[in-house]
């Protein structure tokens, strides 16, 4: 049986390394390379697709690692990639939101729960946005606590702040 094929291809980041995945030509992956999670999301990413990673870059990695370049540069405020989120209904809906939160801004889980008509799912949108493979790209680092604290984040809390930082968000500071 034929598999398909997930292009994998490593990033390296001023705060950290990540792995870049696409399918059919999408980004499906941008991952940190320390997440603690990060077997759990190829194991899912390779049977939900029936697919094998293979360590060749295409067109949309070498694009997703160019808007990344200019994301850590400061030249670029949104992307322009087209996304394959790999979950569950819900996770979709909670990553498709977060999608919708605007550069250098932060909003909290409860608030993302409101925004998916869902306002008592905070921690199943808190669960969901630690089930997100496509870091910055879909910006899970820009949803903190109710009380203004930063939360869980799969490359790490200094990983979280300093992207929180490189937008110029520095009231929760």
């Amino acid at each position: 049986m034929n598999k398909n094929i997930i292009h994998i291809q490593h990033y390296f980041s001023p705060c950290g390394e990540l792995i870049l995945g696409s399918y059919d030509n999408k980004l499906c992956l941008c991952d940190w390379a320390n997440e603690k999670h990060r077997d759990k999301v190829l194991m899912r990413l390779k049977k939900t697709l029936n697919a094998v990673c293979e360590p060749t870059p295409d067109d949309t990695l070498i694009n997703a690692s160019s808007q990344l370049d200019g994301y850590f540069a400061k030249q670029r405020t949104e992307f322009d990639m087209p996304l394959l989120f790999v979950g569950t209904e819900f996770q979709k809906k909670v990553w498709q939101a977060l999608t919708s939160i605007p550069y250098g801004t932060t909003v909290s889980y409860a608030t993302v729960a409101k925004q998916i008509s869902m306002p008592t799912a905070v921690r199943a949108v808190a669960n969901a946005n630690g089930a997100n493979a496509i870091s910055v790209f879909v910006p899970c680092h820009r949803v903190i606590g109710s009380d203004n604290t930063l939360t869980g984040y799969g490359g790490g809390l200094d990983t979280k702040l300093y992207l929180l930082q490189l937008e110029g968000n520095f009231s929760l500071f």
